[in-house]
């Protein structure tokens, strides 16, 4: 059974690659292009997985990860967050796990490595029964 994506990006491109792949595999795609909009239908839907971009038009990444750990919805504190980002630069990975995020991944998108991180998530859901 397909999981519940929610995908916070703000770049067209990104977007349709990650749906046509996600869609492929099963799994249903949802899309906010910023932040406070992935915060919002976060707290609304059940959402299974986050794919998450650092650089958004009104709050970061960082921010969004921060905000979603910390919601009242208690859920969102256990939902895995995958960072997809253009930043590189050393420590971003870091400041992305510390501010909440599970995985981190660099841009441009290498769809192989995507669709084994979202399998690997998928598969432990699975797993748990949940």
């Amino acid at each position: 059974m397909g999981m519940n994506v929610l995908y916070v990006e703000d770049n067209p491109d990104n977007m349709i690659l990650v749906k046509r792949v996600l869609e492929a595999a099963g799994h249903t795609l949802f899309q906010a292009t910023t932040g406070l909009n992935g915060v919002a239908f976060a707290e609304k839907e059940d959402i299974d997985l986050i794919l998450l971009d650092i650089n958004l038009p009104d709050i970061d990444g960082y921010e969004v990860a921060r905000r979603l750990r910390h919601s009242e919805k208690r859920i969102l504190a256990y939902v895995p967050i995958i960072a997809i980002t253009a930043n590189a630069l050393l420590g971003d990975a870091e400041r992305a796990l510390a501010a909440g995020c599970d995985v981190y991944m660099s841009k441009p998108i290498n769809i192989n490595e995507l669709r084994a991180r979202v399998e690997g998530f998928a598969g432990r859901e699975k797993q748990d029964g949940s």
